[in-house]
């Protein structure tokens, strides 16, 4: 059963450049094989050593800091063109565009213990694979027949050392499943019971798009899962990984939510989470936004917004201290300009976390949800 998007069909320039992608396979894996490893985010056991200032230099882009490109994947591309490969080349490994031409893989489903039941839902701690990587995850089920429209949760950062099975949106698993959605928390690698990944492909979030791609086509393995009717929610940090899988994966689910997110810009993001004068494992390995411009373009995921084909609601509160709410106004501009189908909800002075209002944000949210999710 096809799909059903409101801004897919046949005349969408999305469609057209994926339907196009598939001719151009093999040159793609060409491509790829000839780029630099780069740390690839499916990384197991460390990162590579960082450059030296000097290779950095040879490489890096010197000029002043960039300003968001304007949205589209060939945005900046001099190889653009009539007959053009559709998608932005790949210069790196880490980076969207490499994770744009990844047949992200999700393997089933394994129940591992049951946690908890109430008179609407089961639940469970649980594993899965993302492309043979194993992920830990809990997962929701309404009771009764089904199929049940499923939603995977991206959480927001939470130190990994510390970090608990299922943690960072236990209120929304359990708020989605007593009404009716079959639910995957996704922990991530590097948290819970899932796999390693080195530190710079924890920083730069790809390997985390790419454990909820993977989680969506688990959820959709489920008996009790409706595999045409999925949904992404994430928080914070999740809502970044979100709006990373949207770009990376278009057409995978129906509709996606995100609460408080982190800017789709990243040099946003470096400003405000890292300690003046500390060299993250990215500027380490790259440089700084000043001086590797292309680097950094290529992980936001407001550079492709133009691939997003799912309506998308964005909650914020205007008190946010961690996650300014102007990150969103800026974002959903951005994808309005780019023709994606979004909303933006602003709560007047609650913060980033949701207290006053998450009664009304949840329901606003499973209002959303079902309207985009019907059958």
């Amino acid at each position: 059963m096809p799909r059903r998007h409101p801004q897919s069909g046949p005349a969408h320039p999305v469609v057209r450049r994926l339907v196009a992608a598939a001719t151009t396979l093999t040159a793609a894996a060409a491509l790829l094989a000839g780029c630099s490893s780069d740390d690839e985010e499916s990384a197991g056991p460390a990162a590579s050593a960082p450059s030296s200032p000097a290779e950095r230099s040879a490489t890096a882009s010197p000029s002043p800091a960039a300003d968001p490109s304007p949205t589209g994947s060939a945005a900046g591309d001099p190889a653009a063109g009539a007959g053009a490969d559709p998608l932005p080349p790949v210069r790196r490994a880490l980076s969207l565009p490499a994770l744009m031409r990844d047949d992200v893989q999700g393997g089933p489903i394994r129940r591992t213990r049951p946690l908890a039941e109430t008179e609407r839902w089961r639940s469970w701690a649980v594993t899965y694979t993302a492309d043979g990587a194993t992920v830990s995850g809990e997962l929701l089920v309404p009771k009764g027949r089904g199929p049940f429209p499923g939603v995977v949760l991206n959480h927001g950062y939470i130190e990994p050392s510390v970090y608990q099975l299922g943690q960072g949106l236990s209120r929304e698993q359990e708020w989605l499943a007593s009404n009716g959605f079959a639910v995957l928390h996704t922990d991530y690698r590097g948290h819970a019971g899932s796999d390693p990944a080195s530190p710079i492909a924890r920083e730069a979030r790809l390997v985390y798009a790419r454990d909820a791609i993977a989680a969506v086509k688990a959820l959709q393995r489920e008996p009790q899962v409706d595999a045409e009717r999925m949904a992404m929610l994430g928080r914070s940090m999740g809502g970044g990984v979100t709006y990373g899988a949207l770009v990376a994966a278009p057409g995978l689910v129906d509709a996606a939510v995100v609460f408080a997110p982190v800017s789709s810009w990243a040099p946003d993001n470096l400003r405000q989470f890292s300690d003046p004068g500390e060299t993250t494992a990215l500027v380490a390995r790259f440089g700084t936004p000043r001086e590797a411009p292309q680097v950094w373009r290529e992980l936001s995921p407001r550079t492709y917004l133009d691939r997003v084909t799912e309506p998308v609601l964005v909650l914020h509160g205007t008190a946010d201290d961690t996650c300014p709410p102007q990150w969103s106004r800026d974002t959903v501009r951005a994808m309005r300009r780019a023709g994606v189908d979004v909303e933006l909800q602003l709560y007047e002075g609650e913060g980033h976390a949701f207290g006053p209002r998450y009664e009304d944000s949840m329901r606003r949210t499973v209002g959303f949800l079902r309207d985009r999710l019907r059958g």
